[in-house]
């Protein structure tokens, strides 16, 4: 039953066995989600207000949360429990349902990385050379540009599905990002996953698990899968309310230490299949850096999980040049594995010219 709900949470008793975390219950058809347990109480957190909620409910035990995706969710937008956001009617029924916080593939079981990929950014595609199922951040401070750069660069081509995970959207923007950025043609072979700002900490936390959750079906039905996800810190920041609500003490620049467990958790799922099949999911993550801080703890833990990262500088946005990528702080760790010797030297010699020019 439902023992007392405040702004911390719903305080939970009364289940035998105890609940385990990331074990979903429902109260009059309100969905929340446990993250502490103890063997006679739990806490969960909702994935709406809770509204009409009153403590002495009786609540009912759901198991580990999951979806059910199948290929008629491309071309539709859905929020993170699989619910259309479009008006276009209920989804089609897909198959079994995935386990949403799943783990990642085997590390020794993992394929190697894909051919070289064309993103259809000339700056990219010169100076941070990707592969197929490359793992990247887009580094910037708000208002640069990040959001336009992923709407240019989900329609790629070399990819069979788009998905878009829109992590504490402005719920103004998303009919704007839709129509005007991504357009009815590259929509078609998208699934977008969106939890606007004012959305409850799990519902924004969980808007980045559901879409990599979509991705890992199209992967594993042999698909290669460009996963947009805007943006990581959005998703820490949703963790970090999490992880405070359950009582854990804030660590570093305020946030606890289960943030920097759930970052490579969510990180690592994307990227090749196991060895063997087909498909893969190459990563594009935006990082809000705040003050223009690239140091900050939350990107310098997701830098140092990716394949690399280009920053997007908001001088070059200045002076008017779009995408506003700073070349030579921009890198790609598989670059030596898809260049041959030739191309390396051109773009080492790009390089040091660009860097004389930014001295002088």
């Amino acid at each position: 039953r439902l023992a007392a709900l405040g702004p911390a949470g719903l305080d939970i008793e009364g289940f035998r066995p105890p609940l385990a975390l990331g074990e979903r219950i429902e109260a009059a058809g309100l969905l929340a989600e446990v993250v502490s347990a103890g063997p006679a109480s739990a806490r969960a957190l909702p994935f709406a207000r809770t509204s009409g909620l009153r403590a002495g409910q009786p609540l009912r035990l759901l198991g580990p949360g999951r979806l059910s995706v199948g290929p008629g969710w491309l071309g539709r937008v859905l929020d993170p429990l699989g619910v259309p956001l479009d008006g276009k009617g209920p989804l089609p029924p897909g198959g079994a349902g995935r386990l949403v916080s799943a783990d990642p593939p085997p590390a020794g079981a993992r394929a190697r990385l894909g051919p070289r990929i064309g993103l259809g950014v000339r700056a990219l595609d010169l100076f941070c050379t990707l592969r197929e199922g490359q793992r990247i951040g887009l580094f910037a401070a708000s208002g640069i540009g990040k959001s336009t750069l992923l709407a240019m660069l989900a329609g790629a081509p070399g990819f069979d599905v788009a998905v878009l995970g829109l992590v504490g959207e402005r719920g103004r923007e998303l009919r704007e990002f839709i129509e005007d950025d991504l357009g009815p043609e590259r929509l078609a072979r998208s699934v977008v996953v969106c939890a606007t700002s004012d959305s409850p900490a799990a519902m924004r936390r969980e808007a980045a698990l559901a879409a990599m959750t979509v991705a890992e079906h199209f992967r594993d039905a042999g698909q290669r899968v460009l996963l947009l996800l805007d943006s990581v810190t959005r998703f820490a920041l949703a963790c970090r309310e999490i992880g405070l609500a359950a009582g854990e003490p804030p660590a570093t620049r305020g946030y606890p230490p289960s943030v920097f467990a759930e970052l490579p958790r969510l990180l690592e799922r994307a990227g090749p299949g196991v060895e063997g099949a087909a498909g893969s999911i190459t990563l594009l993550a935006t990082v809000l850096v705040e003050g223009d801080d690239h140091d900050e703890p939350v990107a310098d833990a997701v830098r140092g999980v990716l394949d690399g990262h280009v920053v997007l500088d908001r001088a070059i946005a200045e002076r008017g040049r779009y995408p506003a990528v700073d070349v030579l702080r921009s890198l790609s760790r598989t670059v030596p594995g898809v260049l041959d010797p030739d191309q390396r030297e051109i773009a080492a010699r790009a390089r040091r010219v660009l860097a004389v020019q930014a001295e002088m």
